[in-house]
């Protein structure tokens, strides 16, 4: 059928029953209201106490069925929602919900509700696919007295066609300049270099222009080991960036020469990652272009 045809169908429920003369599971209680206002951290004191009131916003709590159910449900919600799954709107998506308070519910209170297929849209373009927007209403009595009425909105939709995944971004690149020029090209080589200062003999990293103990700009290089021990670390979760995969474990890494590096610890489950724990250096390729010095468990902590 056509969109026409089928907005016309589906309009059709509009007004039909979906939940008939509805029973809530338990009465309006004091342990519920305090379970709620403790996730919540609401602290008002009209929520404790003899007279206490629930909060407005547990409307919807009291009607919920729970694993189960309600029985009730009305055959019409059924056919509604067949209907758009036959049509292709396999898929669903609670939207929004509005809700009015027109007494407070007190402990004690037993409620009743009915809900009813209030509007059903012609059909809607979003990004998730196209749909139409169902909104229910649900009047909550207490005995006669309508004390809410909850309205919630889903859409039911055909899953929009999935775009086929970027090829993951390379990871970013270092910065090379004069002064950290000679680590970067003994790292191509799969050496860890390490600046020592002529003057006084103070190894320094990461590379300077200059010794910052005693400041005399001449310099060699150490090869380093490549043992090490883990002197910090933290765990990255957020926020994340496209060519990594968190989390993962950010570790600053003590030399046995005695200067202190950053790098990555690999090959080891981020929370397994310790204060103190050996490792050993290595290099990795990460693409045709990327080669970084990192760190894995010394074979007794592997």
């Amino acid at each position: 059928m056509d969109d026409d045809d089928l907005t016309a169908r589906l309009k059709a429920y509009e007004g039909h029953p979906a939940a008939v003369a509805a029973t809530g599971k338990d009465p309006v209680n004091v342990p519920m209201i305090r379970h709620w206002c403790e996730a919540l951290g609401d602290t008002n004191p009209a929520y404790t106490g003899p007279d206490a009131v629930a909060p407005p916003t547990m409307l919807q709590a009291w009607t919920m069925g729970g694993l189960t159910g309600h029985t009730g449900r009305a055959r019409a919600y059924d056919e509604l929602l067949a209907l758009l799954d036959e049509s292709g709107c396999t898929s669903v998506v609670a939207t929004d919900c509005e809700q009015e308070y027109l007494r407070p519910l007190r402990p004690g209170d037993e409620i009743t509700f009915d809900t009813v297929i209030e509007s059903v849209s012609a059909r809607k373009t979003t990004k998730l696919g196209t749909g139409h927007f169902v909104t229910t209403r649900t009047d909550v009595h207490v005995g006669e007295t309508l004390v809410g009425t909850h309205r919630f909105r889903i859409l039911k939709y055909a899953p929009a066609g999935r775009k086929k995944p970027s090829p993951r971004p390379a990871r970013p690149r270092p910065v090379v300049n004069r002064d950290n020029a000679g680590f970067w090209e003994g790292v191509a080589r799969h050496r860890l270099l390490i600046q020592r200062c002529t003057a006084c003999a103070t190894l320094r990293f990461p590379w300077l222009p200059g010794c910052a103990h005693c400041g005399d700009p001449g310099w060699d290089t150490v090869e380093a080991s490549g043992e090490g021990t883990v002197y910090s670390y933290v765990v990255m979760h957020h926020p994340p960036f496209p060519a990594f995969e968190p989390p993962y474990a950010v570790a600053l890494v003590q030399l046995a020469e005695g200067v202190r590096m950053i790098s990555n610890v690999v090959g080891t489950p981020y929370d397994k990652v310790r204060i103190g724990m050996p490792v050993r250096l290595e290099f990795r390729s990460y693409d045709d272009e990327s080669v970084l010095p990192v760190f894995s468990a010394a074979e007794e902590d592997a």
